[in-house]
């Protein structure tokens, strides 16, 4: 034991000398369990899953940065810089960072209008999505679709109207099937838009087809200001594809949502058809920015969720517990973020608005006539009454 003892301080002294970090003494792996209710499924997602110290700090470096940007949307919704609609997604990060983690980013993904942090995720940078948000030429959709109309490659927003982006989606799985790319589409929607009639018609299309298509519900408990006990006679929201297969995670866990998400798409890839999937998440803010979110839930609540089940603090203290990280190395992360996140909005209050004239451009592609009765959309029509 002396002897191994002192060939062990013989190594690190020269790392020390070398300037050697010692991070290459940290573990690298970590096993976790993960719980997982399923439906109509003879398999289940791996219950033990494993996440190496790599994936850690990717996950927390996206989730703090998702995190990061709604905090400064809300100072500058606040400030009037950014102005309509609104919807934030502080609290449910993990969802969006374990679907990622497990699918490709030449696969699809179609959500509602909670899409900051699928933007992110899908490619679009901090800048382009602030800019955006303020209207300014430099955001990812020219300062023309703002909080609800983002997009990017595979991504196709961002929709306004409830549920419209499950037809949709199926659409996009379509394609994937036709073309035999072995691709698909992850449709996201939330337990609000779970009741829509145009949801179940697009469940049983697909279920026809046979269409590689992931219908995520991510269940954050409130559909506006209604709980989900108020809204449905059933809250099994991965039991309501009846014939279609389906399974229930922890949505504020990032491995939980990474493993499920994994074998939702090895179901898909297989030729099986589609897949639900419910997420168990929350949102930290209201439905938007115009509800301050505490007439029809009480701030205790919140504050519970925050202290227990926050997917940031779960990630920070799982790599800290098993010391696959320091605490200095996940705030080297945070002052990293942060930065990026003041630069990025510096630039969204700085950059120009589009100008008049870029109103109309991008709306034909291949830039057909568009004299229509006489005139276009660029003429300056004046009143004859």
């Amino acid at each position: 034991p002396g002897k191994m003892l002192t060939n062990i301080s013989n190594v690190l002294r020269a790392c020390a000398q070398r300037n050697v970090s010692f991070n290459m003494f940290l573990p690298r792996r970590l096993r976790q369990l993960c719980k997982c209710d399923v439906h109509k499924l003879d398999e289940a997602p791996a219950t033990e899953v494993v996440m190496t110290r790599e994936e850690g700090l990717k996950y927390y470096h996206t989730m703090q940065t998702m995190r990061r940007m709604e905090l400064k949307a809300d100072q500058l919704y606040k400030q009037k810089i950014i102005r309509g609609f609104c919807h934030l997604y502080d609290g449910q990060e993990a969802c969006a960072v374990g679907i990622e983690a497990a699918i490709n980013l030449t696969d699809h993904l179609i959500t509602a209008y909670r899409a900051h942090g699928y933007t992110y995720t899908r490619g679009g940078t901090v800048k382009e999505i602030m800019a955006e948000l303020t209207g300014r030429r430099g955001g990812i959709a020219k300062g023309k679709g703002g909080s609800m109309h983002m997009y990017c490659k595979n991504f196709y927003g961002g929709n306004g109207i409830v549920g419209a982006q499950v037809p949709l989606g199926a659409g996009v799985a379509l394609a994937c099937k036709y073309q035999g790319n072995n691709e698909l589409c992850v449709c996201l929607y939330g337990d609000g838009a779970a009741n829509q009639g145009q949801i179940f018609e697009t469940y049983n299309m697909a279920s026809l087809w046979k269409l590689p298509v992931i219908f995520i519900c991510e269940n954050n408990r409130y559909g506006m200001g209604t709980s989900v006990e108020r809204a449905a006679a059933s809250t099994d929201y991965y039991k309501r594809g009846e014939f279609i297969p389906g399974l229930r995670v922890d949505g504020m866990d990032v491995l939980c949502v990474r493993e499920a998400t994994r074998f939702a798409a090895d179901h898909c890839r297989s030729g099986k058809g589609p897949i639900l999937m419910e997420l168990q998440t929350y949102r930290y803010h209201g439905h938007s920015m115009s509800d301050p979110g505490v007439s029809y839930r009480t701030r205790e609540e919140i504050q519970e969720v925050r202290s227990k089940s926050d997917p940031i603090s779960l990630l920070k203290d799982r790599l800290l517990s098993n010391n696959m990280a320091s605490v200095e190395e996940l705030k080297v992360i945070d002052v990293e973020v942060r930065k990026e996140i003041e630069d990025a909005a510096q630039f969204a209050t700085t950059d120009p608005e589009p100008p008049l004239e870029e109103l109309c451009n991008h709306i034909f592609s291949n830039n057909p006539p568009v004299e229509v009765r006489g005139t276009n959309p660029w003429a300056k029509l004046k009143s004859v009454s």
